[in-house]
């Protein structure tokens, strides 16, 4: 019948139509798409050799940066024991992992081991008095530890039981402060809305056993970093704005904790801006953020430098994990940045970039320690690696030791004797010549 020989091309060349539209979007934003699969499910690439990543990565002027450990799918947030080894949460393989000194030199951890698994979706990790806590979506639990080589031992216990882990950004995140009380953060349920549970969006603080429940902060849409500074002894946490409402609208946010404060979500975004879905429907002023991140950047973990052989201007700076876009139309983020204080002002600089290349994305940076040499060590869960950025190297960290002019008995100009002094202390550094030249140090903590 003609009618349905008609039908039947009708509908192919739909199909067909269907599928080129599909094919289309799928190309124009698949790595949004890559961006989005990678948050829920933890899906990556890929870590790159070490030439490839020097090739891409640019640092700040003066460190040097290598992957410290590759093939760490997942890895989220790091957490240096006292005995200097590197603790690393793996939310989608229910597992904290334990990255061994490097007490070779060689540059890599000495070896890998799963410090406790089966859990769910662990995040969080903090050490405090012979315990390990760990932040589940559900609970935060702990277990007894045995330094230097970080045992377990003993049962598992919950501290703090019946936290809901629903939502779109369910990780819990943990911190203790000197008043030896543990600091909670749970993100929202949701991009925007009332939460039925008013402890998301928050951040709560607790004795260590649990205990003493308090409501600390809100209006906080997702604090996944929090750090202490070193600066001002606040406590300090990263947030990320709220989506849909354009690519540059509404900021991420530093916001400066204090206890009490309401910081505007879901009724005020950035800077007072009231929400065009919630605004005026609170009675609570809002805190300002301390600064603003450009919208979408997704900031991370933060960590404050308070350490000996890093450039002046990094003390006291912030370092913070840009994890990256997700829903721009052009991808920005992807980087670790430095933030500076100067009087009221904070100045944002790059401290890693390269991540992001004419809208190729080769990785994400979560969190960053400071380890017991000296150097940061950034997360990146999209590469499944943990990078080491060092002051005192090249870029390359290779030094060739026949180029470098040996001359007895010259007095060279300051500006030539600085220049020496750099190339020197790379190759001090480089080589581990610590571990000869200056007795009883250790060289794994030479000046790099």
């Amino acid at each position: 019948m003609p009618w349905f020989k008609y039908s039947v091309r009708a509908i192919l060349a739909l199909l067909a139509l269907l599928i080129v539209i599909v094919a289309y979007f799928a190309y124009s934003y698949q790595q949004q798409l890559m961006m989005l699969l990678n948050v829920s499910i933890g899906i990556g690439v890929d870590t790159p050799s070490e030439q490839k990543l020097k090739q891409a990565i640019s640092t700040s002027p003066g460190f040097g940066v290598s992957i410290y450990a590759g093939n760490i799918e997942g890895a989220r947030m790091l957490q240096f024991t006292e005995a200097g080894h590197l603790l690393v949460s793996r939310p989608h393989q229910g597992e904290v992992i334990l990255l061994e000194h490097d007490n070779d030199g060689d540059g890599a951890p000495d070896g890998q081991r799963v410090v406790i698994g089966g859990l769910k979706k662990p995040h969080g990790i903090a050490i405090y008095d012979g315990w390990l806590y760990i932040g589940e979506v559900n609970q935060i639990g702990r277990v007894r530890i045995k330094e230097p080589d970080f045992t377990t031992y003993g049962a598992y216990e919950v501290v703090i039981g019946d936290l809901t882990g629903d939502g779109n950004h369910p990780y819990k995140n943990i911190i203790f402060g000197e008043d030896d009380r543990l600091y909670l953060a749970q993100g929202s349920t949701c991009n925007v809305c009332l939460e039925d549970d008013k402890r998301r969006a928050t951040i709560m603080s607790f004795d260590p056993d649990g205990r003493r429940e308090k409501m600390f902060a809100r209006g906080l849409r997702n604090s996944v970093g929090m750090a202490w500074s070193s600066r001002d002894g606040e406590l300090y946490a990263t947030d990320n704005g709220r989506d849909l409402l354009g690519d540059n609208f509404p900021p991420c946010e530093l916001n400066k904790i204090v206890e009490g404060g309401f910081y505007g979500w879901p009724y005020v975004n950035g800077f007072g801006e009231q929400d065009p879905d919630y605004g005026r429907g609170s009675d609570d002023e809002a805190i300002d953020p301390e600064f603003g991140f450009a919208a979408h950047n997704a900031p991370l973990g933060i960590t404050f430098v308070d350490q000996d052989g890093w450039p002046a201007v990094f003390q006291h700076a912030a370092l913070v994990a840009l994890h990256g876009s997700w829903n721009r139309s052009v991808p920005d983020g992807y980087r670790v940045v430095s933030l500076h204080w100067n009087g009221d002002e904070i100045e944002q600089r790059d401290f890693l970039s390269g991540f992001e290349s004419g809208g190729s994305i080769t990785g994400r940076p979560v969190d960053i320690a400071i380890g017991p040499d000296g150097a940061a060590y950034v997360s990146d869960d999209y590469a499944g690696a943990i990078y080491r950025v060092a002051p005192g190297m090249s870029k390359s960290l290779a030094v060739d030791i026949e180029q470098i002019e040996v001359t007895e008995g010259r007095v060279y100009e300051p500006e030539k004797q600085a220049e020496l002094f750099v190339q020197g202390e790379t190759i001090f550094n480089t080589f581990a010549c610590a571990s000869c030249h200056m007795p009883g140090v250790d060289s794994s903590s030479r000046m790099s």
